[in-house]
């Protein structure tokens, strides 16, 4: 095994363990380790990936019974190998909606040998694939983008050159890792490009006119790799790389919005002193104890970018539907439409969906069509959606399947949608108006209204999620309530006869 270990050091913290369990200390793992009866009791749910006892008939994340696929991807490899590519010389008018994909990204897997999936893993292309053909929108209502490699000169314009000769490096090696849990094959340095590359022809192509919107269905994903590190499951910033393509194409301002659920720290970084790039980040914070840490509402950006960083940090988990519209409609519609960009890029990973087993959040597919809908209006509906993280295969194809469909016109009826945010979406939000207020004065009669108004939210609402404590109503994983990795298998795959408290535990202690 091929190991970066000086990167590895660099980026301490930046492992999936960090991303499932978010104690607030950090959790020495060297006196816990499952013993070899206790690895072969359990089996993993292909479709989310999560653990549960051998006992148990289905996962107890997300109902898949032991050995479900999503299946259908094969029909969509007989379809799209009969689908005419975009070129120069199609057509007058310009298309409606194209996609960037390639089967090479399908190559970039974790080789190392281990008892649990990675959640960043090729099944997720294939369950999106699958999901579009089935619906019959893609590849025949969708043009698709030639792909193509990213050229070094491109990526030098978002990265350091150390940075993208350590991931063209990995070329050279059977597998790698940046971090404990970013890792590389032979064929990651390849995927990057390519996902890169077609970010950056679907930006191109939207602002000079020829394509309408776009959805990359790319990974690597991207938005947590910096100027010079990779991290966070992401080798190049896709989003970053789109906008400054777009620039290039004519763009004078770019609008980014990320709703994946954890804060896109490598996309902040590379524009935050840029003031013709606005960024817009909806994600789970939680005071800096959720990953990757960054993302506090007071990070406006600096210099000539202060209040072109725009954080929306949702203090808990379990925020659904109403609490991201109610997002949209106070904070990043008006600061969307005052600032009136040439493009907007949305950095769409689908991990805050429900019964993801990273995210733990509660939004819909239908709401995921509602946030396209309300951004459709945007830019004059020159939209490009990248694929960044979402790890529930079933979760992930059917919202961006939705996503989709708005893409190509069939979005909901935007006028129908009345929201009730919780307390704590409503605490969350005055608190980013009365930090971007003094950049955007157009927020300020709505930060007004809501400390008229603060503590009216509805009791039965908001009872309702004390209640269930966890989207979907449902008993959930068994982190949500527990949330350390030894009661994980400690109380529940071995329980003990007598309970103990365990350090950095959110639940009760162990039986």
């Amino acid at each position: 095994m091929a190991v970066n270990e000086e990167s590895e050091g660099e980026q301490a913290g930046a492992t999936l363990e960090d991303l499932f369990f978010f104690n607030g200390e950090e959790d020495d793992d060297s006196d816990w380790e499952p013993a070899s009866r206790l690895v072969v009791n359990r089996w993993f749910c292909l479709n989310c990936t999560m653990p549960n006892v051998d006992k148990i008939t289905y996962c107890m994340n997300c109902r898949e019974l032991p050995g479900s696929v999503v299946d259908g991807y094969d029909v969509f490899k007989k379809q799209i190998a009969q689908t005419a590519l975009l070129s120069a010389d199609t057509g007058l008018l310009p298309v409606s909606t194209a996609i960037g994909f390639d089967e090479r990204m399908l190559l970039h897997s974790e080789l190392e040998v281990k008892p649990n999936p990675h959640p960043e893993r090729p099944d997720r292309l294939r369950a999106i694939a699958a999901s579009l053909a089935a619906a019959g929108i893609f590849p025949s209502k969708c043009a698709l983008v030639p792909p193509r490699e990213i050229t070094k000169e491109e990526l030098l314009m978002v990265h350091s050159p150390d940075h993208i000769e350590s991931v063209e490096q990995t070329k050279n090696m059977l597998y790698s890792y940046f971090t404990s849990d970013t890792y590389a094959n032979g064929h990651s340095a390849c995927a990057a490009k390519l996902a890169a590359g077609l970010c950056a022809d679907l930006a191109s192509l939207i602002v000079s006119g020829r394509v309408r919107n776009g959805f990359a269905l790319v990974r690597p994903p991207g938005h947590h790799a910096g100027v010079k590190q990779a991290m966070g499951f992401c080798l190049h910033n896709n989003a970053a790389v789109a906008a400054l393509a777009a620039k290039r194409a004519g763009a004078k301002k770019v609008l980014i919005v990320d709703w994946d659920v954890h804060h896109g720290n490598g996309t902040q970084e590379i524009f935050d002193g840029d003031k013709t790039v606005l960024y817009i980040s909806l994600h789970r914070h939680e005071d800096g104890n959720f990953y990757p840490g960054t993302g506090a509402a007071h990070e406006v950006g600096v210099l000539d970018g202060q209040g072109f960083s725009v954080n929306i940090p949702w203090s808990r988990g379990g925020v659904g539907d109403d609490d991201y519209i109610f997002a949209f409609q106070t904070v990043v519609l008006p600061i969307a439409s005052e600032f009136a960009a040439d493009i907007t890029i949305i950095s769409a990973g689908f991990d805050a969906a429900r019964g993801d087993p990273l995210g733990c959040c509660d939004v819909t597919p239908t709401g995921y069509s509602w946030m396209t809908s309300l951004l459709a209006g945007s830019s004059n509906g020159r939209l490009l959606v990248i694929l960044e993280g979402g790890y529930n295969l079933r979760s992930i194809s059917s919202s961006a399947t939705e996503v989709v469909k708005v893409l190509l016109g069939e979005g909901p009826n935007r006028a129908s949608f009345v929201v009730s945010p919780s307390k704590e979406a409503l605490s969350t939000v005055s608190q980013v108006l009365k930090i971007q207020q003094q950049f955007w004065p157009v927020l300020g009669p709505t930060y007004a209204s809501l400390q008229a108004q603060q503590g009216s939210v509805s009791s039965n609402h908001s009872n309702e999620l004390k209640k269930r404590k966890r989207p979907g109503g449902g008993p959930g994983p068994f982190w949500w309530k527990m949330g350390s990795k030894r009661l994980l298998y400690e109380a529940l795959i071995e329980p003990r006869s007598r309970p103990r408290k365990l350090k950095g535990s959110t639940g009760s202690a162990a039986p």
